[in-house]
């Protein structure tokens, strides 16, 4: 394992080099990975480690989208496509991949199948952090352990086909066999990480909670939205507001912060740019810190889980949700949006 100086402070790193692709074969050889769950992450879990050479099976209910949509991606049913319980059965290691609502649900079923040995995989930290609501509780003579991956299954996919891998990070929370560091890296490296970094569970999911609500999804949208408006309020038109609050950020400038930092896109951009930039972005900072400080407090106290537990159980969860996608999707901003977006170069029908 690496140790790598991340802005002053050693964190231990796993990387494809120390660990190929060869060795997490030879450490999967003899398991049967069973994905649970073929939603958002599932599907790029499934994929990538079926393409690396793992025997990887999916559990699903019959007749489901999700059935179908497994069945359109080459899994067989009988073969690498059973029902949720046959693959429980069959699976030694069981990837928990349903949505956090679904994992308590389901969990009593999942239980009944977690024989001494095998191993429980998450992408994410909330069933086991939370367990006082989830009602998660392993049991003692399991392998428990982690890899989240730092983006949505369908980036993770994207990224695996291109030849890429997207960061992740893994956690060990209980060892039972003696096997959990080699399981679990093995797995992140056929997921298709890029790297792994070290964490644990209670880290993971206040962390990525966080982020999620904050500049992931929803502190971006709503800068996004401000900004638009107050643009709009002082007579720009729609366009001009969407490009200089989304477009040249999303396709110009972010680009070039992932490629080698905030300092280099800023050194690439107009001397005026700069200095608006450089004067400005530490009263963004101060005016947003409280809110954050808020937001991490909600995650650290259970607020935010047991408010995602208590909607999306709901029976009609998935109606509302549609209700507050469409409010997004037909804003002025996001409608402006979509025809800039249909004016790329690239999304301009080819002459014949």
């Amino acid at each position: 394992m690496a140790k790598l100086n991340f802005g002053g402070s050693e964190e231990n790193v796993v990387t494809r080099e120390e660990f190929p692709l060869a060795k997490a074969e030879e450490v999967l050889k003899n398991e049967t990975v069973a994905v649970i769950g073929y939603g958002v992450q599932g599907p790029g879990q499934a994929l990538n480690q079926k393409d690396n050479g793992i025997n990887v099976i999916v559990g699903q209910r019959k007749e489901s989208k999700t059935w179908d949509k497994a069945i359109a991606d080459g899994f067989v049913p009988g073969e690498t496509l059973f029902e949720i319980e046959e693959a429980l059965e069959r699976g030694t290691i069981i990837c928990y991949l349903l949505s956090d609502a679904a994992q308590i649900a389901l969990w009593p079923t999942v239980q009944k199948h977690l024989t001494p040995g095998k191993a429980l995989y998450f992408s994410h930290g909330f069933g086991i952090t939370f367990n006082e609501q989830t009602g998660i509780v392993p049991p003692k003579d399991v392998d428990v352990f982690l890899v989240a991956p730092k983006g949505s299954g369908t980036s993770l996919r994207r990224m695996f086909l291109q030849g890429r891998g997207l960061n992740s990070s893994y956690a060990i929370f209980q060892d039972a066999t003696g096997k959990a560091f080699d399981r679990v890296i093995a797995l992140g490296i056929a997921v298709g990480s890029g790297y792994l970094f070290e964490t644990n569970f209670k880290k993971e999911v206040y962390s990525d909670l966080t982020g999620e609500r904050g500049t992931l999804m929803g502190a971006i949208q709503g800068i996004f939205a401000a900004q638009y408006q107050v643009l709009r309020d002082n007579g720009h038109s729609p366009s001009e507001a969407f490009n200089e609050t989304v477009e040249e950020l999303t396709q110009s400038l972010m680009p070039l912060v992932a490629e080698n930092g905030m300092d280099w896109m800023y050194a690439n951009c107009s001397t005026t740019a700069q200095r608006g930039a450089l004067d400005w972005w530490k009263k963004f900072r101060d005016a947003t810190a409280p809110v954050f400080r808020d937001l991490y407090e909600s995650v650290a106290s259970g607020k935010e889980s047991q408010r995602s537990i208590d909607l999306n159980s709901q029976p009609d969860y998935r109606e509302k949700l549609e209700v507050e996608l469409k409010e997004l999707r037909e804003s002025e901003m996001w409608q402006a949006g979509k025809t800039v977006r249909s004016l790329r170069p690239e999304n301009q029908p080819k002459n014949a």
